[in-house]
């Protein structure tokens, strides 16, 4: 198959016919993104105007684990907001950390066994015509959620996997526009990782 997304002319013609709903679920997704770097609890009531949108869109266009990947964000971010909202004395009790090694191995065995679930239920229950690509985007979103809501500085970096994954994977189904979105969640994603890792050497270091 042939993915041409990376010319101006063909982003500016996917753009001129990208929906008024993808359009919101993507604006609404990067601005998520903004105010995740920034360790805004926003990041929440945002993401979650992209990811019911985006639900409906993966369903259409037969992205069945996608979908549900949006499916667990939203549950998630409705978790992630009210651990990120608990305070002790007036100060939040989650603060940003790296995953000691057993953490670092559940992460791992997490993604795995994601990975693998998604594409047994999508090779055997779906008419789905990409589920290794589309469970292994799926998983890595899984993991890198669970991550966020821990404030854990290597969710980042499963964001990054995912969101290059996604990239030919969007545009493979149409999604023009949402496949340029995951390439500005690439930027972005190397962009949070930095910005948490000083944050993190802020508050160990002073």
């Amino acid at each position: 198959m042939t993915i041409d997304i990376f010319t101006f002319s063909k982003i500016w013609q996917d753009f001129q016919h990208t929906s008024t709903l993808e359009f919101i679920g993507v604006i609404s997704g990067i601005t998520s993104v903004l105010y995740s770097r920034k360790e805004n609890i926003l990041v929440f009531p945002t993401g979650l105007i992209s990811t019911l949108i985006f639900i409906f869109l993966y369903t259409k266009c037969g992205l069945f684990a996608d979908a549900s990947v949006n499916m667990y964000y939203t549950i998630m971010s409705i978790l992630g907001w009210i651990m990120w909202a608990k305070k002790k004395e007036g100060h939040t009790i989650l603060h940003i950390k790296y995953n000691n090694f057993s953490e670092q191995i559940f992460s791992i065995s997490f993604f795995i066994i994601c990975w693998g679930m998604l594409y047994f239920i999508l090779h055997n229950y779906t008419p789905s015509t990409v589920p290794i690509a589309d469970s292994f985007t799926s998983a890595a979103a899984f993991t890198g959620m669970y991550l966020m809501n821990k404030k854990k500085v290597e969710n980042w970096i499963w964001w990054i996997v995912t969101d290059i994954a996604s990239i030919p994977l969007n545009a493979y189904k149409g999604l023009q526009f949402a496949a340029f979105q995951f390439l500005v969640f690439t930027i972005l994603a190397v962009m949070g990782w930095i910005s948490w890792h000083k944050k993190y050497k802020l508050q160990t270091h002073g």
